[in-house]
C-alpha cells in the first residue's frame, strides 16, 4: 500500500435551505480540486441514506504534503471560510492507510 493520507469529515446542516447551499459551495470547490490538486487522489461527498441534512466527505490524498498543498488552495480557503455559516456541527477523522486496494 502506498504511503496514502486520508481523511473522513462529517458535517451536520442546520436546515435544508443551507443544506442547498452548502452543496453548491462544495461543487465549486470540486472544480478547483479537480483542475489543480494532482497529489488528491480522491475527493467524494456523500449524504448518507435517510440523513438529508448530513454530508460525509471522504479525501484520499498521495501524502501528507497534497494534504498540505490542497489545504493551501484558494478554493479550499474559501471553502474553509464559508462553510461556517452552513454548519450545525462538524466531525474530522485523519486516517493513516494501512492496506487496501486502489483504482489503477
Amino acid at each position: 500500500m502506498t504511503e496514502g493520507f486520508g481523511l473522513v469529515v462529517r458535517f451536520t446542516l442546520r436546515d435544508q435551505d443551507t443544506a442547498t447551499a452548502f452543496d453548491h459551495l462544495c461543487a465549486e470547490t470540486l472544480e478547483g480540486i479537480k483542475v489543480q490538486e494532482p497529489g488528491t487522489l480522491t475527493y467524494v461527498t456523500h449524504i448518507p441514506v435517510d440523513e438529508p441534512l448530513t454530508r460525509v466527505f471522504y479525501e484520499l490524498y498521495a501524502d501528507r504534503a497534497a494534504f498540505e498543498a490542497h489545504e493551501a488552495q484558494p478554493h479550499t480557503k474559501r471553502f474553509l471560510a464559508e462553510r461556517e455559516q452552513y454548519l450545525a456541527g462538524v466531525e474530522v477523522t485523519f486516517l493513516n492507510a494501512i492496506a487496501g486496494k486502489t483504482a489503477a
